[in-house]
């Protein structure tokens, strides 16, 4: 498996950098100058560039160098651990990250552990009930669910419970006066923060994940060692979750392999329809911005933990499937 995990990783290094080539050169095509874009950003009485000053900006930036020259400076800074300074912002692209990864991870971990909480206890549920009405039901309110799109239901409840009852907050992580309030008020506070934009997160991806599991466990059922199972007097609970149900999480593994790039790129809309100032809002200002920097910056920490999520589901397979080896 060591020799397996290797070989990914020299796979995986060499994946990145043809992302970050045909990115930056994507990136670099784009109509509308950074270093412009940011004067007008940030353009006020006190602070007005003159055109030596937006000359400089490009130079420091390598604005003013093919893109392919401009790659090779940015590709070497990042080896170094370098991943520049944002244009707009003028702070160091790997603060930001970390910066805004914390309340991505906050949303994103809340939701991914709520959906397989609630899916896996349902999906065995609706194997159980199979053709019953109550588990037909459950299975049509499952795809209404999962067939709404999230930035749709995300309006609709800011209108709900933030516009008309007015019980919620419609935007960003916490209350003006948060440092003042007690731990319970902090934690209050940011609950009821969280409340809406998690709801959101987690809705489809619960519908999802209790069809997933559902699915594989109206396959698993027909196998003849369950039938064995059944035929040795075991209840129907013990068959499904003792048997059915370990040998139907090989596909469900590659699921919460591949779930884990979420973890950090989270939601561009949502995030910014909540003002939640996480890394989707912040990849979002970033394109709008032309911020080259901390779009690649964004783009490079989202591909790894792709790449991280995808050999995790691999290696997984071979401790819930003794027949998969990598020797």
């Amino acid at each position: 498996m060591f020799a397996y995990t290797v070989r990914r990783c020299l796979l995986g290094f060499l994946t990145l950098l043809l992302i970050s080539f045909v990115v930056y050169g994507l990136i670099r095509a784009m109509p509308g100058d950074p270093a412009a874009i940011s004067e007008m950003q940030t353009q006020n009485v006190s602070i007005q560039l003159s055109q030596e000053q937006i000359a400089q900006m490009r130079k420091y930036f390598g604005l003013d160098k093919h893109w392919t020259l401009a790659y090779r400076d940015w590709l070497g800074k990042t080896l170094r651990g370098d991943f520049g300074i944002s244009v707009r912002w003028r702070l160091p692209v790997r603060d930001m990250i970390l910066t805004a990864m914390g309340p991505t991870l906050l949303l994103s971990v809340t939701s991914l552990v709520l959906a397989y909480l609630l899916s896996v206890p349902l999906g065995l549920y609706a194997s159980h009930r199979s053709g019953k009405p109550d588990e037909r039901v459950l299975s049509t309110f499952l795809y209404i669910l999962y067939s709404f799109p999230s930035y749709v239901v995300a309006i609709f409840l800011l209108l709900i419970f933030g516009v008309e009852l007015g019980i919620l907050p419609v935007s960003g992580m916490r209350s003006q006066g948060y440092e003042e309030l007690s731990t319970a008020g902090k934690v209050r506070d940011l609950f009821t923060h969280m409340i809406l934009p998690v709801t959101c997160y987690t809705y489809g991806s619960l519908a999802y994940y209790t069809r997933f599991i559902r699915s594989n466990l109206a396959e698993v059922v027909r196998q003849d060692y369950i039938r064995t199972a059944r035929a040795k007097g075991l209840t129907e609970g013990t068959v499904l979750v003792k048997h059915a149900f370990r040998n139907a999480l090989v596909p469900f593994v590659t699921l919460i392999g591949l779930s884990l790039p979420t973890l950090l790129s989270g939601s561009v809309i949502l995030e910014r329809i909540f003002a939640w100032p996480g890394m989707g809002r912040l990849f979002f200002e970033a394109i709008d911005g032309r911020d080259y920097p901390l779009i690649m910056g964004l783009t490079m920490a989202f591909s790894v933990i792709i790449l991280l999520g995808t050999l995790l589901a691999d290696l997984l397979y071979a401790l819930v499937d003794p027949r998969i080896t990598y020797s």
